[in-house]
């Protein structure tokens, strides 16, 4: 049975004033709320266990769940209205919601993309333990990732910030970013060592084999952060999609452009 989190829990204050009598996931666009769009797609492409975590007019989602029967699949809510626990701390708080032998795909209410679902399981090998989806797209904050798309790192490549587990590339001797090609280049003794530059895209499939790892991280906390910390010690890679399509439903002033382009 495959199994999904969806990331419903935020106050979509980017949606306002829209969000200040409902929440985001039930903000229609094209003529249906985001949370019935991302359920019913995933249930095309087979799969059949969701979690949904609230926050913001949680009452809402419940009732809106009930009504539309859940879809027809398994809906299982995950509570979070005594407070929002951030990406990482939402799954750590559901992880008991999941069956523990199969990968998680955890996904945005406010994204609309164009993968294929099926296709992006089949990257998920047995023996690793996540797998981001990513893209070459201009931004400012990029995963870092060696030739086999291996997780390493993070860079700010405005402010020249980086995070890693690994001290030569967090402490490196110097570092050369070629933005038009997505490469940093980490110098370190007399050794130049190349790493990829791709931009995360939100969406990525996790093992429950992590949740252990989660133990000794606070109630709230950042998933990039978890994978930050454990990617020298765990199988974290990267999914590079070239053709990846994404729609960020989350801002009231490209709203109506959206509705018309997806309008049923």
């Amino acid at each position: 049975m495959n199994q999904a989190m969806i990331l419903a829990a935020g106050l979509g204050t980017r949606l306002k004033p829209l969000t200040d009598t409902m929440p985001k996931a039930l903000v229609e666009v094209g003529g249906k709320p985001l949370l019935d769009r991302i359920i019913l797609r995933l249930r095309e492409q087979g799969y059949q266990r969701f979690v949904v975590n609230v926050h913001h007019f949680a009452d809402q989602i419940e009732q809106h769940l009930t009504e539309q029967g859940n879809y027809g699949v398994q809906v299982l809510v995950s509570d979070e209205r005594a407070e929002l626990l951030e990406t990482g701390g939402a799954l750590k708080h559901a992880a008991r919601l999941f069956e523990e032998d199969e990968p998680i795909l955890i996904h945005n209410v406010d994204i609309l993309d164009n993968v294929d679902y099926a296709w992006f399981r089949r990257q998920h090998l047995d023996d690793e333990d996540a797998v981001l989806l990513v893209s070459r797209r201009k931004t400012k904050r990029y995963l870092l990732f060696d030739n086999a798309m291996r997780l390493m790192g993070w860079v700010n490549v405005d402010t020249g910030e980086m995070r890693s587990p690994y001290e030569w590339v967090k402490n490196p001797d110097s570092v050369a970013i070629d933005r038009d090609h997505y490469q940093l280049t980490v110098k370190r003794g007399t050794a130049d060592i190349p790493l990829n530059m791709f931009a995360f895209s939100g969406i990525h499939s996790f093992s429950p084999r992590l949740f252990p790892l989660m133990e000794r991280f606070p109630e709230r906390f950042s998933i990039i952060d978890f994978y930050l910390q454990i990617c020298h010690r765990s199988r974290i890679y990267g999914c590079h999609k070239p053709d990846l399509w994404m729609l960020d439903v989350g801002k009231i002033d490209s709203l109506a452009e959206i509705n018309a382009q997806l309008k049923d």
